[in-house]
């Protein structure tokens, strides 16, 4: 799990894996100390037994691995004490993962012969980091463009304004627009996440929520309105007294 600055530019991660070593003490052999490995008596170290069927085509010979080596053609009379004949041990590691810049939720590195070690000894698989990208409080991500809102008051939106953007490197200043309306977006260049291949960065998209005033005072009231009337704009009047439920109310008391 990384937090999206890590993701953006990277960074080396400590990781703890439980996974299969090479045992020191037989060296991936299986054996114990001054011991050898033995032919299968039951497959006379081929690996595989065969198998003849009569039908009435006649016969049929088929083969199939040894149970009793499990195909390797040879046994362990004298297991080593350590790992029990496997070769390896299980153990909890530690590694330090490179995160290149600009991975994203849900990839895969892969740190080849990291894994586990195969039985007997064998070459070691690959291990495969998946990487989880935790959410951000202000940014969301969509490929390597960025996401915000930021709110501006209605006057500030009429006026216009310069606001001060958070970005992943710094701070920046950006002007908005006199008039601009509600869901306006302001592109910020190359302020997204860098790429993963190649040069260059994405964008950063900031959304303005405009934001309209749920309470005004007497004197607000009064300048908004003369403010519409020199634009010829209607308002309606509100009754002081209440909405609908105040006249249903006036009504049956004067119909009473």
């Amino acid at each position: 799990e990384l937090d999206l600055n890590e993701t953006a530019f990277g960074v080396e991660a400590p990781i703890t894996v439980d996974t299969a070593v090479l045992c020191t003490t037989c060296s991936g052999a299986g054996t114990a100390a001054g011991t050898h490995l033995a032919t299968c008596e039951a497959c006379q170290g081929r690996g595989e037994v065969q198998s003849v069927q009569r039908t009435f085509l006649g016969q049929v010979v088929s083969a199939r691995p040894c149970t009793v080596c499990q195909g390797y053609g040879t046994t362990i009379p004298h297991p080593c004490p350590t790992c029990a004949g496997d070769g390896r041990v299980r153990t909890r590691r530690s590694l330090t993962v490179k995160i290149p810049a600009g991975v994203e939720d849900g990839m895969r590195i892969r740190l080849a012969q990291q894994g586990e070690v195969g039985p007997g000894g064998g070459t070691p698989g690959d291990l495969y980091v998946e990487i989880h990208e935790r959410p951000h409080d202000v940014y969301s991500r969509k490929g390597d463009d960025l996401h915000c809102r930021v709110t501006v008051p209605m006057t500030a939106a009429a006026l216009g304004t310069r606001l001060t953007i958070k970005t992943l490197d710094s701070e920046e200043s950006v002007d908005v627009k006199p008039g601009t309306q509600p869901g306006s977006t302001l592109r910020l260049r190359a302020r997204g996440v860098p790429h993963l291949r190649g040069t260059g960065r994405g964008d950063l998209y900031v959304h303005l929520d405009v934001r309209t005033p749920t309470k005004l005072d007497a004197d607000q009231e009064r300048m908004l309105r003369d403010f519409a009337k020199t634009r010829g704009e209607e308002v309606a009047e509100l009754s002081k007294q209440g909405g609908f439920f105040s006249r249903m109310r006036d009504a049956f008391n004067g119909h009473a």
